[in-house]
């Protein structure tokens, strides 16, 4: 997202969002890439008053430390723009499963190639962390809402949203008690069932009930883009475009860390699978999309 369309996004989901000084233009892009995204990541602060710390960092994590800062009250402050030292290192098996949007969030393997600043947007929640300090219903609400205007924008469900602990095994947030009465803790898998019935609601528009039952239309063919597109130092969107929808029919088996712009192996070995599941042999299951492939693939 742009600037104006992360701000548009959020106040259209009725998050009251504030803008640092500074935040459109600050992000540690110099030091890696910023995308391609996949998903939105939960963190805690574990301090107080830590909307200058989040935004400036240290000498030893330089700031941005997250897109945005989550105060007690709700709001939410924007501080970066761009990469983010919030997340670091993730597991493969934790990324998978925000690439691919599964039900299922595993316990992240100790190895961690994946660099999270990369693929992730970050929220910082304003909370001690010590299991004790409680995060009153209306700023948990309100992560809620931040969470689901990212997914909404992009067109993902609450299950490209995972907390830090779920990514790694070196941290432990987002954990404490949610409102003042006992027993109610963060749970992320609660947080997602939220965040899918944020999404549910039409964002910035009251809901309406229709007059009479109606079909929805089935969503229509993206146009071939053309097979240049997808050749050996390809690198685009259309690329990325057809990587998810191969996970979403079911090949994503073959993507070690999920798709993206870049043309490999693991793209043309999930579409040559595809093309022989439609009983196709020879030049046409060569694992190079055509306008047929491309038809049938995206009406599955």
């Amino acid at each position: 997202m742009t600037a104006d369309q992360f701000v548009k996004a959020l106040k259209a989901e009725g998050v009251n969002v504030k803008e640092r000084s500074g935040w459109r233009t600050h992000n540690r892009n110099h030091k890696g890439a910023w995308g391609p995204v996949h998903g939105v990541v939960i963190h805690h602060t574990a301090g107080r008053n830590s909307l200058a710390f989040v935004s400036s960092g240290s000498s030893a994590l330089p700031g941005p430390l997250c897109h945005t800062h989550l105060a007690k009250d709700g709001t939410a402050t924007m501080v970066g723009n761009g990469r983010a030292n919030h997340a670091g290192t993730f597991a493969s098996n934790a990324h998978t499963a925000v690439v691919t949007e599964s039900s299922t969030h595993p316990k992240p393997s100790k190895a961690e190639p994946i660099d999270g600043n990369t693929h992730y947007y970050g929220i910082e929640i304003e909370n001690l962390g010590d299991g004790k300090d409680f995060y009153p219903q209306s700023q948990y609400d309100a992560a809620v809402k931040w969470a689901a205007a990212i997914c909404r924008h992009h067109g993902w469900t609450a299950d490209s949203v995972i907390g830090h602990k779920e990514g790694t095994t070196r941290k432990i947030d987002p954990k404490g008690p949610i409102g003042k009465a006992a027993g109610s803790l963060w749970d992320m898998t609660d947080f997602r069932k939220d965040v899918t019935a944020q999404l549910k609601k039409s964002a910035g528009k009251p809901p309406t009930t229709p007059s009479k039952p109606t079909t929805p239309n089935k969503p229509a063919v993206p146009a071939f883009p053309g097979a240049q597109y997808f050749r050996p130092g390809a690198r685009n969107q259309y690329v990325t475009q057809l990587g998810r929808q191969l996970v979403k029919t079911g090949y994503g088996r073959f993507y070690k860390v999920g798709p993206g712009p870049q043309w490999t192996g693991s793209d043309r070995a999930a579409v040559k699978a595809f093309q022989t599941a439609q009983g196709w042999t020879g030049s046409d299951a060569d694992g190079y999309p055509g306008p047929q492939t491309w038809k049938r693939l995206f009406s599955s």
